[in-house]
């Protein structure tokens, strides 16, 4: 027997929707203020492109939104004078749930901006259910119909008739439920508005607010009652950069953080038309002793609608770093607006952000690269955070990347590659990039290597051993090593060691006499052949063990099997002639007493000699000087 096949619709219960939409749609029952205004905006964005292409007659007036709250009657209404709407828009917009006016609209008016208008999903009224136990609806179209009154309780019944209102618009009412009651504390929706509605199009009024101005011709000045408008209609991202200053950038980022006493480095204007639109100012912020991801200091408009200051997907991690502000039309929403959708479009958008923050940098350089020296330690952690998860990124910023020596002075990569080729190559070919991390505790070994012509790095910056790993990857036949990190000879070994003076049975006595004055657990002791006109004991730190210790640091994860462990290394020069003396010493104490010397004089030079151990030294060489 064949199986029968079935075909039908699927029914969705209407019922069913408002639970929906009250507990899931929404993230937040804030945002229904956001999306209420968000259509007051839309209707009258409609109004000023209808009356654009002349479909309407005479001048549209007076457009500002008004927000009235009554805390005694429980009300909050949002007012526009925009398109309204005639009874059968009523039933179509509002009576059918998800059917988007502004997707019509732009069907029918196909010349019009449709990048100017934000709803295109039709549930935004809806969320006006999560605050409110009833809603009421007074508009009158700008056509010549009667005026409508709608009304719902938050089921799947209303009440549609002829309302009376004079003046086109539309006003939504909101009767606050009891567990919403916030909603009608004139701070709290004073907060919302400036969270969500900063920056929307058009003029958005709630109540008054007092001011102190000196009136014409009086020299006094008087307390003066005006309308309180929340909103900069004409943010500084929708401006030309070409007509716009420094003061401009600087005043529009104390507007973005009022509380925020930092002073932006600069700034980076973004205008992007094609293949997408995208528009934003992002400010880097001066360098900070540790790097702060901080997720809510970009944050995300669809056309002057605040979305989210939560912009990881769109804005790469790096540039998470910065400040500011980013606007595009065309980027994926999900269907409450509250967050992003995964789409191919967002990495678009990312990538597309990056190259313009290295157009910028690289611009910056090439113009005038003494400035953006005098920037580099602000911006050096922002770079390397950048190279670091960026691949693209790197390979644009390579050519700009500063590197900086213990003189002071800067090179880019491949500038400072040619600088040291010469004399720090070592046996094997390799070019080693001397660094230090502190000039003044690693003092000594920063003026040995220049004794001998070498050029030192500085490298005290936190993502500095991350970044120096990254390079030894990526670039052949370079290293970097740490000026402490081993004796000189061996940090660019040019030729085979030198050899011993002693026996290997000299060598195990001389070993274990130093073995003896030093904690195992500390040091190790090994034995070196080097000049005789060089110090008698070096202190070094391994380059691995201490990059991996600073690494685990950085990370705030704890080491294992003791590899984060701060182990040194004591070199003792062989051919020294201090050390020569101390296996011909016949007096076991004082042979001791020198071995003991030496190995603090090393310390000290490392600053790694502090309390009893430093006190006993004084002494001790008080009473060698007597």
């Amino acid at each position: 027997m064949a199986k029968e096949q079935k075909k039908g619709s699927i029914s969705v219960q209407t019922e069913n929707i408002f639970p929906v939409i009250k507990k899931f749609l929404y993230s937040d029952n804030e945002i229904f203020l956001r999306e209420l205004v968000s259509n007051a905006v839309d209707a009258t964005l409609k109004l000023q492109t209808l009356a654009s292409m002349g479909k309407i007659q005479g001048e549209i007036g007076d457009t500002t939104i008004e927000i009235r709250l009554d805390e005694k009657k429980k009300l909050l209404v949002i007012s526009d004078k925009g398109i309204g709407m005639t009874a059968d828009e009523v039933e179509r917009y509002i009576n059918n749930i998800a059917f988007s006016g502004a997707s019509e609209f732009l069907d029918k008016y196909k010349e019009a901006d449709a990048a100017k208008l934000i709803g295109h999903f039709g549930l935004g009224f809806y969320s006006a259910f999560m605050v409110s136990d009833r809603v009421e609806i007074l508009t009158k179209s700008y056509q010549d119909a009667p005026a409508v009154h709608w009304e719902c309780d938050g089921n799947t019944e209303f009440t549609l008739e002829e309302g009376k209102k004079a003046e086109r618009g539309t006003d939504v009412i909101l009767h606050i439920s009891d567990d919403a009651k916030e909603f009608l504390d004139e701070i709290r929706i004073l907060n919302l508005l400036k969270k969500y509605g900063k920056f929307l199009p058009v003029p958005v009024r709630f109540g008054n607010e007092k001011k102190w101005e000196k009136p014409e011709g009086e020299e006094k000045e008087k307390e003066i009652e005006v309308p309180r408008i929340i909103n900069n209609t004409k943010p500084l991202w929708k401006q030309n950069p070409s007509e716009l200053k420094d003061e401009d950038y600087d005043k529009f980022y104390r507007e973005l953080y009022p509380y925020s006493f930092d002073q932006p480095l600069f700034h980076i204007h973004i205008n992007i038309e094609y293949p997408f639109q995208l528009t934003g100012i992002l400010y880097f912020p001066k360098a900070k002793e540790r790097i702060e991801v901080q997720k809510d200091k970009i944050q995300l408009y669809c056309n002057q609608v605040f979305i989210t200051d939560n912009v990881e997907g769109i804005v790469p991690e790096f540039l998470m770093l910065l400040h500011g502000v980013i606007d595009s039309p065309d980027i994926p929403l999900n269907v409450s607006r509250s967050y992003l959708q995964s789409d191919s479009n967002v990495k678009k958008i990312s990538a597309h952000i990056t190259k313009k923050v290295a157009d910028k940098l690289e611009e910056m350089f090439k113009n005038d690269r003494a400035d953006f020296e005098k920037k580099w330690d602000d911006i050096r952690t922002f770079m390397q955070y950048g190279v670091l998860t960026d691949e693209k990124f790197f390979e644009r910023a390579e050519k700009f990347m500063l590197l900086k020596n213990t003189e002071g002075n800067y090179f880019t990569i491949d500038e400072y590659e040619k600088k040291i080729e010469t004399l720090q190559k070592d046996k094997n070919g390799t070019l080693v990039h001397l660094y230090a991390t502190n000039i003044e505790e690693q003092y000594a070994p920063c003026q040995e290597a220049k004794a001998k012509g070498y050029d030192v790095l500085l490298l005290d910056g936190i993502l500095d051993v991350h970044f120096i790993n990254f390079l030894e990857q990526k670039k052949e036949k370079i290293s970097f090593a740490r000026i402490d990190a081993d004796v000189m000879d061996k940090l660019i070994q040019k030729e085979e060691a030198l050899p011993s003076k002693f026996s290997e049975e000299e060598q195990k006595k001389l070993k274990e006499l130093f073995e003896k004055q030093v904690p195992a657990d500390k040091f190790t002791v090994i034995l070196e052949n080097m000049q005789e006109n060089d110090l008698p004991i070096y202190i070094t730190k391994p380059e691995f063990m201490r990059r991996w210790n600073d690494m685990q640091k950085i990370s705030g994860q704890p080491s294992f099997y003791g590899m984060g462990e701060e182990k040194c290394n004591l070199a003792v020069n062989t051919n020294h002639p201090v050390v020569a003396a101390l296996l011909a010493d016949s007096d076991e104490a004082h042979a001791k007493e020198v071995c003991s010397q030496l190995i603090d004089l090393a310390l000290l030079s490392q600053q790694m000699l502090k309390g009893e151990a430093l006190s006993k030294f004084i002494e001790r060489s008080v009473g060698m000087i007597r």
